[in-house]
């Protein structure tokens, strides 16, 4: 934050705003405990705090569990009472550690930043100021109607007791918070682990945890705020190192602005459910653009954390959290370029592709056959990825509740491509369903208009291999539009009955789609069994069951069960299915070799 309000912002700030073309504006921090900070202080569960140890490093912690342990007591100061974890808590050492139990001390102006934050409503207000005093001692405690027990727990507590004059607040949007009901609950710390590495423990913690709280500072202001996404959005690099993604949020870019300053940072992961923590310090890289696209591919920034010093304390929290409903604004986990992410192949160099042809198979799946001015280099079953975001990306927005995915979206999609690579490349098909944002717009297309879209990668490495061993089929499984990859690569593959096998299960309203492919390749039909799911049939579906029947397939008006792949002798199988499919098929076909083409991308 800057100190006050008629204040520019820091040096820092502003470095993040010109690597980024922030257009200018105010600092909306206001130098005074506000109103808004009153209220959500008084009313929050969740206090997160931040300050420096002796050796000027960062850390950050956790208090609460019930509302009302914070007041303001005039004056714009700030009265915290509530039990904490006295031995392990990294803050509570920093600010009251040297003193006797029960001692009260000065706080001889330490820096303290917070936030004050309710997970259920998504409100938090940043604040920072001076300590003016504080002391731990111990409470003897009584189990409080709502509050859990916790076995071995001791009775007495220990209790800190913070004076703090308010500087400044400013409140901070809802997005990314997912929501967690807390409970406050008794302390019952046990130190794991210390040291400069993380240990498995902690990693463990860290590749679950779905937010962490963070501290920041130049040398007159602190910064403590919040960073979540869904569960595992913080990947972990080594056993030192971290990096999580940025988000599009405020544009204020405080607490990064800091860490340009200073690259010290101190973080949180708290693990509401059981209780246990895990305290950070460390140094940090800020990684923009380019460079965060490299380590963590669809990212804009990336922030690399090299940890100096980990402790994680089982049972350090005092309080328990129930998750609830997660934030509609959280984007799809962003994996590591090392971890396989299929945006690692993008290309800075483009081709552009031409949509010549537009087949709408059934009311929500479709062929689109694209070309290109000069040969597109492919293998079957690639995929292709397309860059949409000039046409989709209608710039910044704080928020946008109608698509809240959209801020965090660069609009770059892959799809897998279904023809065969032909002489000369100059063209290709796509054959998808309409299920987001991008589908849906592709979809709107009208195929004599000229529409254009960048290519920018080619990759994927799913390849049917045949084993032509008596009596030995090659199987593949598909779930609805996971023919795709099989279909790229037919014209390689012997497609008979006594060679290979295709169960293929898809709802019924998309039977026309299985009609197109089979029309086209009727010796594909008699290798194939099709079940069909759902009751929502279109017009003449009979006939077209019929049709399909005579083509030579067999058809099953039910789900695939385990029973229809254990009827199948065959070492090796191939698959390409939805998230959910592909882990019952997994799970039936354990003791195989099963090689799978997958959309979690």
């Amino acid at each position: 934050m800057a100190f006050f309000t008629a204040m520019p912002f820091h040096k820092g700030e502003q470095q993040m705003h010109k690597l980024l073309h922030v257009p200018d504006h105010d600092n909306p921090t206001s130098g005074m405990l506000t109103p808004q900070a009153v209220f959500t202080l008084q009313r929050a569960p969740l206090l997160a705090i931040g300050t420096l140890d002796s050796q000027g490093r960062p850390w950050t912690t956790l208090w609460g569990g019930h509302a009302g342990f914070s007041e303001p007591l005039g004056g714009g100061i700030i009265g915290t009472r509530t039990i904490v974890d006295g031995t392990n808590d990294p803050v509570v050492q920093a600010l009251v550690g040297s003193a006797e139990k029960g001692e009260m001390i000065q706080g001889n102006q330490k820096m303290v930043s917070g936030l004050t934050i309710d997970l259920m409503t998504r409100k938090r207000v940043k604040l920072f100021g001076r300590m003016l005093a504080g002391a731990l001692g111990e409470v003897s405690v009584e189990n409080e109607e709502g509050s859990l027990l916790v076995d071995g727990a001791p009775e007495k507590q220990e209790q800190i007791q913070l004076i703090t004059k308010i500087e400044q607040s400013l409140g901070n949007c809802p997005k990314y918070l997912n929501q967690y009901k807390l409970r406050p609950t008794l302390v019952n710390s046990k130190l794991v682990s210390q040291g400069p590495a993380l240990s498995p423990e902690a990693k463990a913690l860290i590749k679950q945890a779905d937010m962490f709280f963070l501290s920041s500072g130049v040398e007159e202001d602190m910064d403590t705020n919040h960073r979540g996404g869904p569960p595992g959005f913080v990947r972990v690099l080594s056993d030192t190192e971290i990096v999580y993604p940025e988000y599009s949020g405020n544009r204020l870019y405080q607490s990064l602005g800091n860490l340009l300053v200073n690259p010290r940072i101190g973080i949180t992961f708290p693990n509401f459910e059981i209780g246990d923590v895990l305290y950070v310090t460390g140094t940090v890289d800020v990684l923009v653009q380019s460079d965060a696209a490299a380590l963590l591919p669809g990212s804009n920034i990336a922030v690399k954390i090299k940890v100096d010093d980990a402790r994680f304390v089982d049972g350090g929290l005092p309080f328990r959290g129930t998750r609830k409903v997660p934030s509609p604004y959280n984007p799809l986990v962003r994996t590591l370029a090392t971890e396989g992410n299929i945006k690692a192949a993008i290309a800075s160099s483009r081709k552009t592709a031409r949509l010549t042809k537009k087949t709408l198979l059934t009311p929500t799946t479709a062929r689109f056959t694209f070309s290109v001015s000069d040969s597109l280099d492919y293998s079957p079953g690639q995929w292709v990825a397309f860059d949409f975001s000039e046409h989709l990306n209608y710039g910044y927005s704080h928020m946008r509740d109608d698509d809240p995915r959209s801020l965090n979206d660069d609009f770059v999609r892959t799809f897998t491509i279904s023809s065969t690579p032909k002489a000369g490349g100059a063209e290709f098909e796509i054959t998808i369903r309409n299920v987001g944002v991008v589908t849906n717009y592709l979809f709107r297309q009208n195929d004599r208009a000229d529409f254009e879209v960048p290519v920018v990668g080619i990759g994927g490495d799913f390849k049917i291999e045949q084993k032509h061993e008596m009596g030995k089929l090659t199987p593949f499984v598909a779930g609805g539009v996971g023919i795709t990859p099989l279909l790229g690569q037919l014209e390689g593959l012997a497609v008979a009955p006594e060679q290979f096998k295709l169960l293929w299960t898809i709802r019924s309203t998309d039977v026309d789609l299985v009609l197109d492919i089979l029309r086209r390749r009727p010796d594909l039909a008699k290798c194939t069994e099709v079940f069909f799911t759902g009751t929502n049939r279109p017009q003449n579906y009979d006939q077209k069951i019929a049709e399909l029947k005579l083509l030579g397939a067999g058809v099953e008006q039910r789900r695939i069960q385990q029973s229809d792949l254990d009827s199948v002798d065959a070492p090796t199988w191939y698959l390409c299915a939805g998230n959910p499919l592909r882990k019952e098929l997994l799970a039936w076909l354990d003791g195989k070799v099963v090689v799978y083409e997958n959309f979690d991308y």
